[in-house]
């Protein structure tokens, strides 16, 4: 929270981890895409093919939290067109998918989570909706995947959620 651009970092980050998105995703959303006209932040960010993986749009559902974080992010920082980048580098441009790869990882190093890596907040988005419930069908579609099988890929088995499995019988 002390460093420079804390909130944005932050915003940056729990875009993956609340909302699932991609790093790519996070670095081209744009700000008309998360602020309305009258200044409120959308409920959803409506993400073009072009802005997302493959060669189809995707709408990424906002939960009240991260509507919050980007609200305050929002408030800090205003472009004069808003059909800039949401999230601006030094040079006030968007970063490219790499770059914001590098910002991520850095902060999860400057935490001390090793292993971490800019997907990782993805991950984590899909395990602990399977770890609440969540039909594998609908974590697909927050996901925008068109597999099953790779939506699977992405959630991890906890020690804590097999002891909670075997206390259910």
């Amino acid at each position: 929270s002390k460093k420079k651009n804390a909130r944005r970092n932050r915003t940056m980050l729990l875009l993956t981890h609340l909302a699932g998105m991609r790093i790519g995703e996070v670095a081209a959303v744009r700000y008309c895409d998360v602020v309305a006209a009258d200044g409120t932040v959308r409920n959803e960010i409506a993400l073009t093919a072009a802005q997302t993986k493959g060669d189809r749009g995707r709408t990424v559902l906002l939960n009240e939290r991260m509507r919050t974080e980007l609200a305050a992010y929002a408030a800090l920082y205003r472009p004069r067109d808003t059909k800039m980048p949401l999230f601006y580098t030094q040079r006030s441009a968007g970063f490219s998918a790499n770059s914001l790869t590098q910002v991520i990882n850095a902060i999860y190093k400057h935490a001390g989570f090793y292993g971490c890596s800019s997907h990782s907040g993805r991950r984590g988005f899909l395990t602990n909706l399977a770890e609440k419930g969540v039909s594998a069908r609908v974590m697909m579609a927050l996901a925008g995947h068109q597999n099953m099988a790779t939506t699977q890929r992405y959630i991890d088995l906890r020690p804590g959620v097999l002891r909670n499995a075997v206390e259910l019988i």
